[in-house]
């Protein structure tokens, strides 16, 4: 399977509590909700087919007992992402909770990176990382993940935990797909293609 992260960000790369003021209040982070008056149903189609990818979600504890709690209370038949978050396989990356109690849930662990590129080699199309922004660090630093889907929302926050903030060496990155919604995000795919390429800049000259 390949590996996914999916996020959403703010422009200045924040990717902390897009869905609602309380979603994750830690550290003190009072601007959550940030991604909501940008949602239309460009956002809504797109977002639903990338899930509609997925044979599994790959989620750190946090963001799994969010989660664990509040899609299964969710029960709008026209909502497009409910019942398959609900039925998808759950793989919860841990090294504090026992088991899950959201089905069909397998906790993984030991090494994230270890246990993940077991994962990997099993058959199918994608294991998507859903927030899980510490997690995505960690298995993007480790080169684990194969793509990078995006919504970027026109704010600046200011503060709260960043997407792309990881201590491993530069990662280069293929732009695969982009679109522009009606409110203005963007909605961005990008291949993972190992270590970064550097250059120095000698005039344009050597550009044309």
């Amino acid at each position: 399977m390949k590996v996914v992260l999916t996020e959403f960000v703010t422009l200045d790369g924040v990717s902390q509590g897009p869905g609602s003021p309380t979603e994750d209040m830690s550290d003190g982070f009072t601007a959550g909700g940030w991604l909501v008056p940008f949602l239309d149903e460009t956002f809504i189609r797109r977002t639903s087919q990338w899930l509609g990818l997925a044979d599994g979600l790959l989620l750190g504890r946090r963001t799994y007992e969010a989660f664990a709690r509040d899609w299964p209370q969710i029960t709008d038949p026209d909502d497009p992402y409910t019942e398959r978050m609900n039925a998808l396989p759950k793989y919860v990356v841990t090294n504090t909770l026992a088991e899950g109690s959201w089905d069909p849930t397998t906790v993984l662990v030991g090494d994230p990176v270890e246990s993940v590129g077991q994962l990997k080699t099993k058959p199918g199309r994608e294991l998507q990382i859903h927030g899980s922004a510490r997690l995505g660090n960690t298995l993007l630093a480790a080169g684990l993940v194969d793509v990078l889907r995006l919504a970027v929302a026109p704010t600046v926050v200011g503060s709260g935990r960043r997407l792309l903030d990881h201590p491993g060496a530069p990662i280069g990155l293929r732009l695969t797909h982009h679109e522009v919604t009606s409110t203005g995000l963007l909605l961005l795919q990008y291949d993972a293609r190992g270590k970064a390429e550097v250059g120095e800049y000698e005039g344009v000259g050597a550009f044309v």
